[in-house]
């Protein structure tokens, strides 16, 4: 009985340590690369503490069999995996190989099993890669102690390399690129060009949002960059990066994104709900990386940060799609670029991980996760490229328009002032003519009485003086009336000046024996005219019926005033001899005089024969 259980539990003792395939590897027979999968066998320590002889004695599997073999579950990364291959080298020589047990490992130790076991110097190793040496003849196991990186894509995929091609077999890993490698670096200039063109815009304006996009362009520039750059090389920067430096390139890339948009939209001002939402989300995510870096550097255990990682995704996810709702109900184009952008990346984002889910192997680029979030990536640029032309262009028209404003303003102030002016001048001539009137027109007056008076009691006896002193009073009269006419306020009209005209002409010519005719419109424009202006025309009539009294030797005179499209013309015609030019010496000086005074208020004259003299006025209506 005793005999029959002893044989029973050597069975199956013996079925524990030699579970799976057996085989040895033949050394000698591999090829320059040699998959070792189906040859090696794994036990999973749990503890991460036990020794190598007790390893020795636990039942392994076949690596084949193990689930987690092309992705080692967050569950696991914390222990420590040992792989046995059973080696042969039955050749005559020597040989000497690389093993590399797959990706991504904190540390990598190999031992010989013979009849002890003996740990193999790294010292000729390279990272990710150990080397080992079979003397001819030798047969052994090698046992593979591995540690994974804190990170859910780790795998076990033990490759053999013999070092007469390792050498090769490095140029060929790390020199060929793959389309996605080509197109991720592709992206990467893409992103180059980005963060040069927001300095460059952070430096001409001196606005934070160009700083804080150049910051999310660069972190994203560093994550697609790094993403291609490093795959398949295993130094220590790689395994520091795919243990943790992407995901903190991703995270802190959304907070300087999440920080532009509220400035970049002033959502503080123009959103207040949206600000709130963007503001809360940015801390809240700024303080899980916070725990997740403490995790990651000084904790051993995996599963938190792991959880942590995929809340934090999440999140930044929630935060997009809930940015996106809130921008589509305010209808606001430039938010609305904005927003389009993110729903772009959040689009290329549910593809990525629907593969990552699905585990699609990317046998092509358009079945790799990668491909699809880098995309999402540019394309989100892309339409804040758009929103940024928009909001330039916006910012461009605005400015135009205020600076517009502030001329209008300005002139309206310049315009403002000048009327100030003129009216203070005005003012001053309606004063200085209610003086005029009140002094000294009563005291002209007053002259004018008691020479008519002197002279009424000489009548017998007359004196030529006091009829000089009569004469001159009332024609002084008459041109401080006219004086007073020209700088009155009251009187500035087309109607007031062309009613004074026609009195003037009227009793210049009664009692001459020359017939004055005067025709005006039935209708005459409401015209503001100055008293600088009616004062030279008015001076320029009187120094032309004058003329017609003096020397036309006429009969009749013919004042007209015509509208002509925008034009009036006043013109004075009589039918005497005419102008003679040749003899315009007589009174050379009152026509110069007449012209200069039109020339002074931007009026046309003119003086011709025409069955008589003619004498016209002519301005634009709008200059009046």
């Amino acid at each position: 009985m005793v005999t029959l259980f002893v044989f029973f539990f050597a069975v199956v003792f013996s079925k524990a340590q030699i579970a799976g395939d057996t085989s040895h590897v033949f050394i000698p027979i591999v090829d320059a690369e040699t998959n070792l999968v189906s040859k090696t066998q794994i036990y999973i320590d749990s503890s991460s503490s036990q020794r190598i002889t007790e390893i020795l004695q636990k039942p392994f599997t076949r690596l084949a069999n193990f689930k987690f073999r092309k992705k080692i579950s967050p569950n696991l990364v914390t222990y420590t995996f040992y792989l046995r291959i059973f080696l042969n080298n039955d050749s005559g020589k020597e040989i000497s190989g690389y093993l590399h047990p797959g990706i991504f490992y904190k540390s990598i130790e190999l031992y010989k099993i013979n009849e002890q076991p003996t740990k193999i110097n790294a010292a000729d190793s390279i990272s990710g890669y150990r080397k080992f040496t079979l003397a001819a003849g030798e047969k052994c196991i090698l046992l593979v102690a591995l540690k994974p990186l804190k990170n859910d894509f780790n795998s076990i995929n033990p490759v053999f390399i013999n070092a007469e091609y390792f050498n090769n077999y490095l140029l060929y890993e790390i020199g060929h690129k793959t389309n996605l490698q080509i197109y991720g670096f592709i992206l990467s200039g893409v992103l180059l060009m980005m963060i040069i063109f927001m300095f460059t815009n952070f430096i001409i304006s001196k606005k934070l949002e160009f700083l804080y996009n150049a910051a999310y362009s660069a972190c994203m520039f560093s994550l697609i960059f790094l993403n291609s750059f490093l795959v398949r090389t295993t130094t220590q920067f790689t395994t520091f990066y795919y243990s943790y430096f992407d995901f903190f390139l991703l995270v802190m890339g959304t907070i300087f994104y999440i920080t532009f948009t509220r400035k970049f939209l002033n959502t503080k001002s123009n959103y207040q709900q949206l600000d709130k939402v963007l503001k809360y989300g940015e801390r809240f995510i700024f303080l899980l990386l916070g725990i997740y870096t403490f995790l990651n550097f000084f904790t051993h255990s995996y599963k938190p940060q792991y959880l942590l990682e995929n809340i934090m995704k999440s999140l930044i996810l929630g935060i997009g799609i809930a940015f996106i709702y809130l921008a589509a109900k305010q209808r606001n184009r430039l938010l609305n670029y904005i927003a389009a952008g993110n729903a772009v990346l959040v689009f290329f984002s549910a593809i990525s991980l629907g593969l990552i889910w699905f585990a699609v192997k990317p046998s092509e680029i358009f079945y790799s996760s990668i491909f699809y979030y880098n995309t999402g990536i540019v394309c989100e640029l892309a339409f804040f490229l758009l929103g940024l032309t928009y909001k330039n262009r916006s910012e461009l028209i605005r400015g135009i328009k205020e600076q517009e404003a502030m001329k209008m303003e300005a002139e309206k102030k310049e315009f403002e002032t000048q009327i100030a002016v003129i009216k203070a001048q005005q003012e001053e001539r309606n004063r200085i003519s209610a003086d005029m009137h009140d002094d000294l027109g009563a005291g002209m007056t007053t002259i004018s009485l008691y020479s008519e008076l002197a002279k009424n009691k000489l009548i017998n006896n007359p004196i030529p003086e006091i009829d000089k002193i009569s004469s001159s009073a009332n024609e002084l009269l008459n041109k401080m009336n006219a004086i007073i006419w020209s700088m009155s306020s009251s009187n500035d009209s087309l109607s007031n000046m062309i009613a004074y005209i026609r009195s003037y002409a009227i009793e210049y010519f009664e009692n001459t024996g020359i017939k004055c005719q005067i025709s005006l419109p039935e209708k005459l424009p409401n015209i503001e005219v100055i008293g600088e202006i009616r004062r030279n025309v008015f001076l320029v009539v009187k120094e032309a019926l004058n003329n017609i009294l003096k020397h036309a030797k006429a009969t009749e005179v013919q004042i007209t005033l015509v509208r002509n499209g925008n034009e009036l013309l006043l013109s004075i015609q009589d039918n005497g001899i005419g102008i003679e030019f040749e003899t315009i010496r007589q009174f050379g000086n009152g026509l110069k005089n007449m012209k200069k005074r039109m020339t002074d208020v931007d009026i046309e004259f003119n003086i011709e024969n025409n069955k008589g003299t003619l004498v016209t006025l002519r301005r634009k209506v709008k200059n009046f």
